[in-house]
C-alpha cells in the first residue's frame, strides 16, 4: 500500500500474520496451472462424496420456491431437533433444542463470531498450542488477549491451566479446546473433561470446545462429548460440523450446542451478521443425521486405511511417526539432517521439486515448528505416489548435503 493512499486497515489487521493455508493454496494451484500434477496433503478438504442420500434431498427440496427464501438464522426447527436428537442417542446427553442448540454456517463460523460475543479488550483466552488459526486469531480479532498453553499430558496440561488462572488478573475468560485436536490428532478422555469442568467452576471461566472430528476414529477409540460431563452444560459449549464425517465441507454448515445463555449471545451476534443456512442444505442435513451412520463408520474405516498407508510408508522412509487414533491428519516430526531448514522451508520444497503440498507445523503456532501435518484426503494410491516422490526428493537433498551432516540413509517407500 503506497504512502498516499487512502486506506487505512484497522489496528487488529496488524495482529494477522499471511494466512498460511491461503499461501499453500496459491502455491499449489499455481504449479497446477502449470501443468504440474501435486498431490494435496496439505488442507483438510474431503475429496470423497457426500452421501447420495443427501444430495438427492438436497435436489429435491432446491426445487421448492419456499427454500430460495431467507431462512431462520438459529437453524430450522426440524434440524435442531435432529441435532438433538443425535446428542442423545451418541452421547446420552439430552438437549433442549430451542434453547441449548444453534446452526451454524460451518465450526469456523461459529467460532468466530462467538468470541465477538464473549471476548473483548481487557479479557484472556487461554489456548492449547499448537492450534487450528481460528483459534487464535478469532480471539485476537475480537481484542482478547491471548494466552498459548503447550498441550502437554494431562496432568501437565491442567496444571498449566490452574497456574494461568492462579497467576493472572482479572482470571482467564475463556478456555478453548479441540479434541480430536488439530493439527496434532492428541485425544481427550472423560476424566480430562471432568477436571477441566472442576477448574471451569474454581476459577468462572468458560470453555468453547471444538468437536469437528468427533466421528472420525480409529481402532475402536470413541471420542466423547465434553457435554457428558455433569456440569459442562453450565460452564461451556460444543461445537460440531457435517464438514469431515459427512463429507460436506463445502456445504458450510455446522452448530453448536450447550450453554443456554452462551447460545443465546451467539444467536444474538449472528442476527447482525447473516441470515444463516440455505434452508435447503439445512433439509439436507436433517437426512444426514438420521440416515447416515453406516455412511459415517464407512468413511472413517477409509481413513484409517490411509492413515496406516502414510504412516507406513513415512517409517520406511526412515520417519518417527505416532499413528493417530483419531482426526484426518498425521502429525510427523520432520527427521534430521532437514529438520534445521524448518517446516516452511521444508513444506516449500516438497511442493516444488516433490509436487507434495503439505502444511508446515509453524502454521500453528511456534510450537508446531518442526513438524508437518499431512492431511489423509486423498486415496491410497495417491497416498503411495505421494510417498514416492518424497522419498525421491529426500534421497536427492541426502546427497547433496556435506557427509557429515547426512547420517541417515534414506529408502524410497515401495507401492
Amino acid at each position: 500500500m503506497s504512502e498516499d493512499s487512502i486506506v487505512r486497515f484497522a489496528q487488529r489487521m496488524n495482529q494477522l500474520p499471511p494466512y498460511l493455508f491461503g499461501m499453500i493454496n496459491k502455491m499449489r494451484m499455481t504449479k497446477r496451472s502449470q501443468g504440474h500434477d501435486v498431490i494435496d496433503l496439505g488442507m483438510g478438504n474431503p475429496i470423497d462424496p457426500t452421501p447420495e442420500v443427501v444430495t438427492r434431498k438436497l435436489c429435491e427440496v432446491v426445487q421448492d420456491p419456499k427454500s430460495h427464501r431467507y431462512p431462520v438464522a438459529a437453524g430450522l426447527k426440524n434440524l435442531k431437533r435432529e441435532i438433538g436428537l443425535y446428542y442423545d442417542r451418541e452421547y446420552g446427553v439430552g438437549l433442549n433444542s430451542e434453547s441449548e442448540v444453534i446452526c451454524t454456517i460451518g465450526s469456523k463460523e461459529g467460532i468466530s463470531h462467538l468470541c465477538l460475543a464473549l471476548m473483548g479488550p481487557g479479557d484472556t483466552v487461554l489456548v492449547p498450542t499448537p492450534a487450528f488459526p481460528v483459534h487464535i486469531y478469532a480471539a485476537i480479532i475480537a481484542g482478547a488477549n491471548v494466552i498459548r498453553i503447550p498441550l502437554a499430558p494431562e496432568e501437565l496440561f491442567l496444571e498449566r491451566i490452574s497456574t494461568m488462572c492462579e497467576s493472572l488478573y482479572p482470571t482467564p475468560k475463556v478456555l478453548i479446546l479441540n479434541y480430536p485436536h488439530n493439527p496434532t490428532s492428541v485425544v481427550a478422555n472423560l476424566e480430562l473433561y471432568k477436571e477441566v469442568v472442576k477448574l471451569a467452576h474454581r476459577y468462572k471461566f468458560m470453555v468453547i470446545h471444538d468437536f469437528a472430528y468427533s466421528k472420525i476414529t480409529f481402532d475402536g477409540y470413541k471420542a466423547p462429548s465434553f457435554l457428558e460431563v455433569p456440569g459442562a452444560r453450565e460452564v461451556g459449549v460444543e461445537f460440531g460440523s457435517f464438514s469431515k464425517s459427512y463429507n460436506m465441507a463445502g456445504w458450510r454448515m455446522g452448530y453448536c450446542v450447550g450453554n443456554r445463555e452462551i447460545i443465546e449471545g451467539l444467536a444474538k451476534i449472528k442476527g447482525y451478521y447473516d441470515y444463516g443456512i440455505f434452508s435447503a442444505i439445512q433439509i439436507a442435513g436433517i437426512v444426514a443425521l438420521r440416515d447416515c451412520a453406516a455412511e459415517v463408520e464407512q468413511q472413517a474405516q477409509i481413513y484409517q486405511q490411509r492413515r496406516d498407508v502414510l504412516c507406513q510408508g513415512l517409517e520406511r522412509l526412515g520417519w518417527s511417526v505416532t499413528k493417530p487414533k483419531a482426526g484426518m491428519f498425521v502429525w510427523a516430526r520432520i527427521p534430521e539432517p532437514f529438520a534445521k531448514w524448518g517446516s516452511m522451508e521444508f513444506g516449500i520444497r516438497l511442493m516444488e521439486e516433490a509436487n507434495v503440498a503439505v502444511a508446515p507445523g509453524i502454521g500453528f503456532g511456534e510450537e508446531g515448528e518442526g513438524y508437518l501435518r499431512l492431511a489423509l484426503v486423498e486415496n491410497e494410491h495417491r497416498i503411495r505416489q505421494a510417498l514416492r516422490q518424497m522419498g525421491k526428493a529426500l534421497r536427492k537433498w541426502s546427497e547433496e548435503m556435506p557427509d557429515h551432516e547426512s547420517e541417515a540413509k534414506l529408502e524410497a517407500a515401495e507401492a
